[in-house]
């Protein structure tokens, strides 16, 4: 007897294999990439709520199916590697750790054609405990498994059963089958469609021939495909020659991935049709890596850039790669997260960097244009300046359109001619204080004259649209109940007193510090973000 064989305590590892980090998600695509493994063409996913709150998914497909001895294999904790290495399959312990993930006991029913016997095996993960060894169940088939075998599978194919289903959902619910547990239980199949038609959308997609079709339904729902790169109204900017990425091996071979970037179009520049197809997140910025055809991560930068961030939200990577560069990405057993190393997030940072500023740079291009066109508020400090005829003020005495000049008395004295914008016929509700597009000295605020008609003109501060002040701070502002009333009436307190105490002689110094406060400004925004729909909405930083 050899004293160094070790056997594993069966229940306490059985069960630590549930912890394994499974989502329902990334569970369900790991019994679907079996069923894709096995050749299937349509694959059918059913999520069951039974009156007592008992809790089913079904997994029907009408792939190969298994004999008896082969099933026996696959039932195996790290079942032997798969004849054809590309397939889905990876480590052999998808179907077990993947279902325990979800269920204390999954089942599996399979057969290989309408004349073959069905083989059955069940796991328990209860049974396990109490027999403390590695036992399985071999149960007669029911008259409702022959049933579901038929309407999933047809006359062959897997059916895949779980059952005891604690971590379906992520709580209990008081009234257990009741109509708050059964809106979960849509919910979850409505969040799986949208997993699934992104992770197999090659294999949904019958135009997309780099992967063989195959028909998935989820809750007799059957599932569309979603490209996240809406290669339709999307720019792919790297060229044929960058497209291809030699990884050399610690054995000394050398393989091959591919890589395509895409630069989605603003969401200002779509239709709302559009906009829900390319559905453009700050989360869906990033890598989309594709391992045998099939998405296995999505979103995020993976070390080559930095955090994510809305600047950046309209570039999305394409990275795919064979089964034969699963060591190089450190593959994890879920087949749902991968590694890159130094040396290739270094080349891929290179190779990416110009796409990376440019899509940032139309993002920013878009984003001012829209804010500049957005514009903010001012009505409410006219109003109190109206208001407030007490404030100190230059009496204007004329005003010429032509020449931008006017004559006033102030501090200075009477009669003191001034170069400055001339504002006839504006709306009443913006005369002492307008937000324009027409600074072109790059100055946040300009002192003007303004009259509702062509006489009578009062001093007034024409606000920079332009400036990033007005574009970052005062959107925000006006978006989330900032004092945009406060900085209006500062601004215009500034202007005001400008051509109250100058004259000809200080204007240019008057121009200068103006100039150096719109400046300084301008830099001390410079690492500011322009703000994003959430916040326009006036969601609080930390919200949803």
């Amino acid at each position: 007897m050899n004293d160094l064989i070790n056997q594993p305590d069966a229940p306490r590892l059985i069960y630590g294999l549930r912890d394994t980090g499974y989502s329902f998600n990334t569970a369900a695509a790991d019994i679907i990439d079996n069923s894709i493994a096995a050749q299937a063409s349509e694959v059918q996913v059913r999520i069951e709520l039974a009156e007592d709150g008992r809790k089913f998914v079904f997994f029907g497909d009408n792939g190969d199916g298994m004999s008896g001895t082969a099933l026996f294999s696959a039932m195996r904790y790290g079942a032997p590697a798969r004849a054809n290495l590309a397939s889905l399959g990876k480590f052999g312990l998808g179907l077990k750790t993947a279902s325990s993930a979800v269920c204390l006991k999954f089942t599996v029913i399979s057969r290989t054609g309408p004349d073959a016997d069905f083989a059955k095996l069940a796991w328990d993960l209860e049974w396990v405990e109490s027999q403390n060894q590695w036992e399985m169940l071999r149960e007669p088939m029911t008259a409702d498994e022959f049933e579901l075998f038929d309407e999933l599978c047809g006359e062959k194919g897997t059916l895949v059963i779980w059952s005891k289903c604690d971590r379906l959902l992520s709580k209990e619910y008081d009234d257990p089958g009741g109509a708050r547990e059964q809106a979960a239980i849509r919910r979850l199949g409505e969040r799986m469609i949208e997993h699934v038609a992104l992770v197999y959308h090659r294999f949904l997609d019958t135009s997309d021939k780099r992967e063989r079709n195959v028909a998935i339904s989820v809750n007799g729902t059957p599932v569309n495909a979603w490209n996240p790169f809406y290669p339709e109204k999307s720019d792919q900017v790297l060229s044929p020659k960058q497209q291809q990425l030699e990884i050399e091996l610690d054995d000394g071979t050398v393989e091959t991935a591919y890589i395509n970037a895409w630069i989605l179009p603003h969401r200002r520049d779509m239709t709302k049709d559009e906009q829900k197809v390319a559905n453009i997140t700050n989360r869906g910025q990033g890598f989309y890596i594709y391992r045998e055809g099939r998405v296995i991560q999505q979103g995020g930068w993976l070390g080559v850039f930095g955090v994510i961030e809305p600047h950046y939200s309209l570039l999305r990577v394409e990275f795919d790669f064979s089964h034969k560069l699963d060591e190089a990405f450190k593959v994890d057993v879920k087949k749902s997260k991968i590694l890159f190393d130094p040396a290739l997030e270094e080349a891929l940072r290179t190779l990416l960097q110009p796409i990376y500023r440019e899509a940032g740079n139309r993002y920013r291009r878009t984003e001012r244009k829209a804010a500049v066109e957005r514009g903010v508020d001012h009505g409410s400090a006219n109003k109190v300046i109206g208001n407030t005829p007490a404030t100190a003020k230059p009496s204007v005495e004329s005003a010429d359109p032509s020449q931008r000049t006017a004559t006033v008395s102030n501090n200075r004295g009477s009669g003191i001619k001034l170069r400055v914008p001339v504002d006839t016929n504006v709306l009443p509700g913006t005369i002492h204080v307008d937000a324009v597009e027409t600074i072109t000295s790059g100055d946040l605020w300009e002192p003007a004259m303004r009259s509702d008609g062509v006489s009578g003109f009062v001093a007034g501060v024409r606000i920079n649209k332009h400036h990033d002040f007005y574009l970052k701070i005062y959107q925000r502002a006006a978006a989330n109940g900032y004092a945009v009333e406060g900085i209006d009436l500062l601004l215009w307190a500034f202007a005001v007193a400008e051509n109250n105490n100058v004259n000809e002689e200080l204007e240019p110094i008057f121009e200068d510090i103006r100039n150096e406060i719109s400046t300084n400004l301008k830099k001390l925004l410079r690492e500011v973000s322009l703000p994003d729909e959430r916040e326009l909405n006036g969601a609080e930083e930390g919200e949803d």
